[in-house]
């Protein structure tokens, strides 16, 4: 039986889209997961075959064990992946252990560290200034010889989701942030950029054997909390044709100098006085509604076309239809337990409203946003014009809402 093995999901985004693919596609479905509850939970992974519980999905010994069992009951695995950091990487490695296909191990365990990928592309004109503060190195010292860069960015070398990624303008907030930082990832080096300003851009890629089988464009809004937490995206994202061929070119050297000719991947850049400046780069496309935002534009399933290749066949990826899409995330701004959310079925009775999804469960605890995980639903609407499916999805979002009991 034609089988993919997943490494970790999510309830919902891009890991548990994927799986709902594959199992479409025809593959018996196998979930690595380290959360008992998913196993007991089936109403939330219909889609999933099997589940195989292993307490630390990083136990490679184990994870080797497991999949070979499968393997000796008549399984013929197909694919190893994941869509969930740090296990991408890792599940291309499992790939590789059982020559399966041939996926950029090296090229996307470079990308899983903001640490080593900086190093990687510190000679291309696209990175931006940045340091490292070292376990040892004094606080106050580094912030007084580092004063004249404020104010730059703070983040630890293994984090998704805009965790832990910290906005500093002062010594006092350095001190801080970087106090806060130790305490939570001891004995780490943290990650210290310059804060660029221009606006901010996504890009999805998909790479078969060295070129570039797709790019999306797709802009960004950004909220400055302190955090970074995304809140709106705009595709296609709008540049002028320069821009855009400087990007590729930007987009092209990256690749190159990682080494990615398998695989697929997302970077987050930002247009700076005409230049592209690199944020960072993820090994995996992007979470949440990516997929269907990209689906709605252009009609290219992309997750599919990514699954394809990890299953060793070539992406194709005719673009079927163009129109513009805009999908908005809601965040709140208070602490409170969820009695209930209302207003989704009128969100989506409004005309190009083509997708609403409201995340958490009445009973839960939910705050003001402190990382992407921290947004609780999301409109996405399609229109022929880019400033009407802005429009639309605003518009849909105020039919939502929360109704919270003080915690």
């Amino acid at each position: 039986m034609k089988t993919i093995v997943f490494i970790g999901s999510y309830k919902s985004g891009t890991s548990k889209e994927a799986l709902m693919i594959a199992k479409e596609m025809g593959y018996y479905v196998v979930l690595c997961t380290d959360k008992a509850k998913y196993m007991t939970s089936h109403p939330d992974f219909l889609e999933v075959d099997q589940f195989v519980f292993i307490e630390d999905l990083l136990n490679e010994q184990q994870m080797v064990k497991e999949i070979t069992k499968l393997m000796e009951k008549g399984k013929q695995i197909c694919a190893c992946l994941s869509f969930i950091d740090p296990y991408v990487s890792y599940a291309a490695r499992l790939s590789k252990h059982f020559e399966i296909a041939k996926i950029s191990v090296d090229s996307l365990g470079v990308m899983e560290n903001k640490i080593a990928i900086r190093e990687k592309l510190k000679d291309l004109p696209m990175t931006p200034f940045y340091t490292i503060f070292h376990p040892d190195d004094s606080i106050k010292k580094f912030g007084k010889e580092n004063k004249s860069l404020f104010p730059f960015i703070i983040k630890p070398p293994i984090s998704n989701g805009s965790k832990d990624v910290l906005f500093v303008e002062t010594i006092e907030k350095l001190v801080s942030a970087l106090t806060f930082l130790q305490e939570k990832h001891p004995n780490n080096p943290l990650l210290i950029e310059e804060f660029l300003h221009g606006p901010q851009y996504l890009v999805e890629i998909l790479v078969y054997n060295k070129e570039i089988k797709f790019l999306a464009l797709v802009e960004q809004e950004v909220l400055y909390n302190g955090r970074f937490i995304v809140t709106g995206y705009k595709f296609p994202g709008e540049v002028g044709e320069d821009e855009y061929r400087s990007l590729k070119g930007c987009i092209s050297s990256i690749l190159e100098q990682t080494g990615l000719s398998n695989g697929s991947c997302h970077m987050e850049m930002k247009l700076v006085q005409g230049k592209w400046k690199l944020i960072e780069v993820n090994p995996r496309m992007a979470g949440g509604a990516m997929n269907r935002i990209i689906e709605e534009g252009t009609g290219i399933n992309l997750l599919k076309e990514i699954l394809k290749v990890h299953l060793g066949e070539e992406p194709i990826l005719p673009e079927k239809k163009k129109n513009y899409v805009y999908a908005r995330y809601l965040t709140i701004n208070s602490r409170g337990k969820l009695l209930k959310i209302t207003g989704k079925e009128l969100a989506l009775k409004h005309d190009g409203v083509k997708y609403v999804h409201i995340k958490p469960h009445a009973g839960r605890l939910i705050t003001a946003p402190y990382s992407m995980g921290n947004r609780y639903a999301c409109v996405i609407a399609v229109s022929e014009a880019a400033e009407q499916a802005k429009a639309i999805a605003l518009k849909a979002t105020k039919e939502i809402k929360f109704y919270l009991e003080p915690f």
